[in-house]
Formats: C-alpha cells, structure tokens, sequence
C-alpha cells in the first residue's frame, strides 16, 4: 500500500514538471528573443542603409550639381547655333507691321503697295525691300549680296535679267534714270520696289557706281542695308541714300545726295581744266589715232594709253568703238 502511494505520488510529481515545463515554454521564449533581437538589428540596418543611401544621394546630389554647374559654364562658352524656328522668329521681328508682297521680278509698273515688304533678289536671293504708308520705298536690307551668274542664270545680252526698268513715277525725266537699289549685277531685279529715279551721272558714275562695282570686286558683301529719303510725302524722287554693307570684315558706310556730283563739285571748286578727262590727247573722233592696232576696236587699255579716263560713258564719242560687256552704258567702270 505504502508502495502504490510513492507511485502515485511520483507520478504527480512528473505530471507536475510536466505542466510547469509547457507553462514556461523556455524554447519559445529564447525565439521570441532572437526574432525580437533580429527585428531591431533590421531597424537598425534600415536606418543604417537609409542613412547611407542619404549620404550618397546628398554626395550625387552634389556630383549632380557640379555637373550642372558645369554645363552652365559650358553654355555661356558654346554659341547656340541658329535653328530655322529662330531664323522665322527674327523674320517675323523684321516683318512686323508690314505685309508680305510677292512681286514678279519683271514688273513694269511703277505702282508701290503701302506697307509691304517684297523680296527683290532674283532666283533664290532674299533682298527685302520694305515701303512707308506712302508707298514710297524706304528700306532695302539683305544678308548676304551674291553676285549675278551668267553661266548659270538666264542672264540677257545686255547682262540685264530683264528687258526694262520699273516706270516709278519721274524717271520720264531725261536726267534721272531708272536706277537699281541693287543692280542686276549684284542679283537685283527690276519690279518698282528696287528701282528709284535716280540722277544719271550718279547713277552711271557716281557715288552709286562706285559702291556696286566695290561689291563686285569683293565678290559680294553682307550686313547689306540701303536706307532711301524723300523730300516729302508725295514724291518719289528720293533726295539722298544711304547705303551700310561689310566687305571683308570692314563696315563701310556711303551717304550721298540724289544729284549730279559733277555739277556739285563744280560749285566747290573742285573741278579742273584739264580736257584730258572727256577727250584724252587726240582729237574728238580721230579714233585711227586711238585704235593703235587698227582694227576698228578699241580697247580699254588702248583708251587709257591715249589719255582717256575711264569709264567712258554712252554719250562719249569714243563708246561706240569699244565693247561694253553688261550694256550698262558705261566701258571700265
């Protein structure tokens, strides 16, 4: 009896242990602790990572900005280059106010539209020529003169692109003729809008000459700007010009008054007796003594040696034996 007690109470016991063992859980515990530890160690290196990845993206942030920095440095180095938006934009600033006018080239007429700006280059050129709300015309401007081609444009005899002159209200005056803003032999056609009566001794071989054949012998110029004056609303006989274009890298500015420069001169004091300038060291009409070779023809050289300053104009006795290329009425211009 006694024996069986013992067991029981041994057994009691070992439930006992049992029940507190389970209660206790001791292993599942000490896992709680482990997660719970491993769970801060991963905060922890969140925040570590977090506070790295910050650090490097404040060092990008500041590669970043020396970068930029960099650029803009670049750009206030590099010259943009111009696209054909911005080509159209300063076109548009250009033609502000005034209404784009196709003209032909060939235009007889001697009727100016009232603000209006009109291409006078021949072929491919852009010249523009823009006139005030009295159709007078003001303003010619080009980028670039280019030069007429007569190997490759449909260039007349007489190196003219078209037959005649736009009949601008007074070139029916015997003293002014119909002169080019731009000549043809610097791409100029002949529609109203690039012709003005002009004096014909300036216009031949003046101070207009003078400038057109200094384009030519350049072979062009650029910055080209023609700005015309008028004495009054109503006429368009223009009283003075004045011309701005670059050759060569040189601005040169030529101002001058619509008149005859020989007659103005005259009036200076600035002229000579010496007939050596219209008529050289022979005798009016004796050609023979001028045409050294004989043949009926005389050339520039051979004037020259005879005592004849060029050019040799039209109305010359001498110009119907010589050989005027363009037909500008002018030989050695």
């Amino acid at each position: 009896m006694k024996k069986e007690i013992n067991y029981l109470t041994l057994l009691l016991m070992i439930f006992f242990m049992i029940g507190c063992t389970n209660a206790e859980d001791p292993a599942t515990s000490e896992g709680e602790v482990e997660i719970e530890t491993q769970e801060v160690t991963t905060d922890d290196a969140t925040k570590d990572n977090e506070s790295d990845g910050e650090t490097d993206i404040q060092e990008g942030n500041s590669s970043a900005d020396t970068t930029t920095s960099g650029e803009k440095e670049e750009s206030t180095v590099v010259e943009k280059e111009p696209t054909e938006e911005d080509s159209t934009e300063t076109q548009d600033d250009l033609f502000s106010g005034y209404e784009r006018l196709e003209v032909d080239g060939g235009d007889l007429s001697g009727d100016r539209a009232s603000n209006v700006v009109v291409d006078i280059g021949y072929g491919d050129r852009e010249y523009w020529a823009f006139t005030n709300e009295y159709g007078q015309l003001v303003k010619v401007v080009a980028d670039e003169i280019i030069l007429q081609d007569d190997s490759a444009e449909p260039v007349l005899s007489s190196g003219r692109y078209f037959s005649d002159e736009a009949k601008v209200p007074g070139v029916e005056s015997d003293k002014l003729d119909e002169g080019h803003i731009i000549a043809d032999s610097l791409g100029g056609v002949s529609n109203a809008y690039n012709i003005t009566p002009q004096e014909s001794t300036l216009n031949r071989h003046g101070d207009q000459a003078y400038l057109e054949d200094a384009i030519r012998k350049a072979g062009g110029a650029t910055n080209f700007e023609a700005i015309i004056t008028y004495p009054d609303t109503k006429t368009h006989i223009p009283s003075d010009y004045q011309y701005t274009y670059t050759l060569h890298g040189n601005e040169i500015i030529d101002t001058f008054d619509n008149v005859n420069p020989d007659e103005v001169n005259e009036s200076l004091g600035l002229t000579n007796d010496d007939s050596s300038n219209s008529t050289g060291s022979t005798e009016e009409g004796d050609v023979s003594s001028v045409d050294t070779n004989g043949n009926g023809q005389v050339t520039i050289q051979e004037a020259k040696d005879a005592g004849f300053s060029m050019p040799i104009t039209s109305d010359h006795w001498l110009y119907q034996y010589m050989r005027d290329n363009d037909g500008d009425g002018m030989v050695g211009e």
